[in-house]
């Protein structure tokens, strides 16, 4: 008996597919309408297309700001915004741990100048902008809000998205500062200076990209970003906020690979189940019981092995995400598997969006698939097994300790090898990698040299040092460290960080000063 057929989360896919047996008011309901299966919006992309923002952010803030207005240019409708390590780990370029990392995977931004650099000549209150920043993810916000308000513009007027999403660092990519207490405490202090002060910014972006990069399946990629939506929103309800109040501006942030059926499917099943648990756990009405996500195609799935095909994988992975009804998409460069991607390669990834949106007639319709059997019972299957899987997670108390005990880790690290170990042995086909090679080396390509934009950084950041108050640095970050000690404790009174953060950032600040108050106070995060 031959073996049966399975997608890449496990899920045995029959031969053919007969009668879903949909309850069609209880699960899918027309878009628009609870429980949102279809879509959040009643006509999707016929009234609008998704927000075509393409990721990027290298070297300086100059360089960025050239490929920004390149991708205006082309038709690009909002900006993201990917930071250097040293900026994500909260460290000055000329700090000794920089060394050899500024600019390398992102731009380079130490203080509010590097900000007014990056989004020169650009309408902050006509553009929106995401912003790829988690542990110092306030920081970086101030600054955006300082940059708009020199320039005259309210920060009422802004819209964008900041990721601001700790916990999956935890789990999944590392770029963690301070232990949970106190950075779940700044997340939650983020989504209360939102809500009163910038209502059309999204305070986070609720990431399962990045648990999917690490490794993890479909179905895990589902529960542990609810997992953590749960961890979110019952910290912010424990530290007095309103339901009401913030989860309308909540936005989540999927990956697209290569599944076409299964990855539709997911992001319809995403929406079911945020729908129900943040009305049955939380109360939350319909405005808040909407996902919004955006979505980016998937890094891991390129191939530096004749990487024109990527061009094939992108627009197979950004078709799914469109038929899934994503609100915003990035498509990665067909050569990103080899270096950050040239302007020719990202130019070529907003066309496969633009023609997506415009040639293809996947817009003229809400949900087209729905009423497939096939991707009505995959969805099922898919919502159930996340249910059983954040059922566990639950049972463990909780994200954090769920993340603590090592229980996301190590359930993604067994699918991630399991991944691996079918690609080596042929059962899993990557063409050009493990099938229908040519023997040829991947293409080389030129790198900037980094050298020197990193000592082009390093006289920059000093140079605002030397040019500001120093004793109104002094005193903003006193009154920083001061005001953080009350993050210490699980106490609900505590100190508003963010004007004082964007009273530290006005004084130029940087962002290693800023992140080095919080140290003083709340040590760096060492798992065991």
């Amino acid at each position: 008996m031959p073996e049966p057929i399975r997608s890449p989360s496990g899920i045995e896919i029959a031969p053919v597919y007969r009668d879903a047996d949909i309850d069609y008011e209880r699960d899918l309901g027309d878009p628009g309408e609870f429980p949102f299966t279809r879509g959040v919006q009643p006509t999707m992309y016929r009234g609008r297309l998704w927000t075509m923002r393409q990721y990027a952010g290298f070297g300086t803030a100059q360089e960025t700001n050239r490929r920004f207005r390149l991708l205006l240019d082309a038709g690009q409708t909002g900006l993201s915004v990917a930071f250097d390590l040293p900026t994500q780990m909260g460290i000055d370029s000329d700090a000794p741990r920089a060394q050899g990392e500024v600019g390398r995977v992102g731009v380079a931004i130490d203080s509010v100048e590097d900000m007014h650099t990056l989004l020169e000549g650009i309408p902050l209150d006509k553009v929106s902008t995401s912003m790829t920043i988690n542990a110092t993810a306030s920081t970086l916000l101030a600054m955006y809000i300082v940059v708009a308000e020199e320039r005259g513009t309210p920060r009422a007027a802004l819209s964008g998205t900041i990721q601001n999403d700790i916990l999956k660092e935890y789990v999944a990519r590392g770029t963690y500062i301070y232990p949970p207490a106190p950075s779940l405490a700044l997340v939650t202090e983020l989504f209360r200076f939102c809500a009163a002060e910038v209502p059309s910014w999204n305070p986070i972006s609720i990431s399962g990209y990045h648990i999917r990069e690490a490794g993890a399946t479909a179905v895990q990629e589902l529960a542990f970003t609810l997992a953590n939506t749960v961890e979110y929103v019952s910290r912010a309800l424990a530290a007095g906020l309103r339901i009401d109040d913030f989860a309308p501006r909540l936005s989540f942030f999927f990956a697209a690979h290569n599944d076409l059926f299964e990855e539709i499917a997911k992001f319809r099943a995403a929406r079911r189940m945020y729908a129900r648990l943040m009305r049955e756990r939380f109360r939350a009405n319909d405005a808040g019981a909407r996902l919004r996500f955006h979505t980016q195609t998937g890094g891991v799935t390129l191939a530096a092995q004749q990487p024109l095909n990527n061009v094939v994988r992108v627009t197979i992975q950004a078709l799914s995400a469109v038929l899934g009804g994503t609100q915003s998409l990035h498509t990665n460069g067909y050569d990103e598997a080899l270096a950050l991607p040239t302007a020719e390669a990202a130019t070529l990834a907003l066309r496969t969006q633009q023609v997506l949106g415009y040639e293809s007639g996947v817009a003229a319709t809400a949900d087209p698939l729905a009423g497939s059997y096939y991707v009505e019972q995959l969805t099922n299957a898919l919502e159930r097994d996340a249910i059983d899987l954040l059922g566990r997670v639950d049972a463990i108390g909780g994200a954090e300790r769920a993340i603590a005990a090592g229980f996301m880790q190590e359930e993604i690290a067994r699918s991630a090898y399991e991944q691996q170990m079918r690609v080596e042995r042929g059962e899993t086909v990557i063409v050009g990698v493990n099938r229908f090679g040519d023997g040829r080396e991947p293409p080389s390509i030129s790198t900037p040299d980094y050298s020197a934009l990193e000592r082009g950084q390093v006289e920059r950041v000093r140079a605002v040092r030397a040019s500001r108050s120093a004793t109104a640095v002094d005193r903003a970050l006193a009154a920083l460290r001061d005001a953080s000690h009350s993050y210490t404790s699980p106490a609900p009174h505590r100190s508003q960080l963010m004007p004082l953060i964007i009273d530290a950032v006005r004084a130029r600040a940087t962002v290693g000063e800023i992140a080095d108050a919080f140290r003083a106070s709340w040590s760096e995060y060492r798992p065991s």
